[in-house]
């Protein structure tokens, strides 16, 4: 039997990015999107235009620095204009039992590590088809 309390007949392209963007495997996801845009309708033409998570942040205005490992800890001591930290975002994945946290910087970069890069590329590969279907 097919759900009716969600009514995906005549949904927008918007529509439907918002509606599968609060779905629960998208949920970290949604958290960096919120930090590093507010204009909705910019963010979805962004996703469906882009091929990978690095390109995505650039076309956002951000620079990508990789590194190995995030102390969040660390991180949040240093939130605030004078360490450089706009946002940190605790990501834990349980299925896969990851930690995989996004550092938002004032500078415009957003620092990831090698694993939450990887990740977070493959969940938007995962929307971009959920909304192209």
């Amino acid at each position: 039997m097919a759900d009716s309390s969600v009514n995906t007949v005549g949904e927008t392209r918007q529509q439907r990015f918002e509606r599968i963007l609060c779905q629960e495997p998208f949920k970290g996801l949604k958290a960096i999107f919120d930090s590093l845009s507010r204009e909705r309708a910019t963010l979805c033409d962004v996703v469906q235009g882009t091929n990978s998570y690095e390109e995505l942040l650039a076309k956002l205005g951000y620079g990508v620095t990789v590194i190995k490992q995030i102390h969040v800890a660390d991180a949040y001591s240093r939130t605030g204009p004078a360490g450089g930290i706009r946002a940190v975002l605790p990501y834990f994945d349980v299925p896969t039992q990851s930690a995989l946290p996004t550092l938002v910087n004032f500078d415009s970069t957003v620092t990831v590590t090698p694993k939450s890069a990887t990740f977070f590329n493959g969940l938007l590969t995962e929307i971009k088809r959920q909304i192209g279907a």
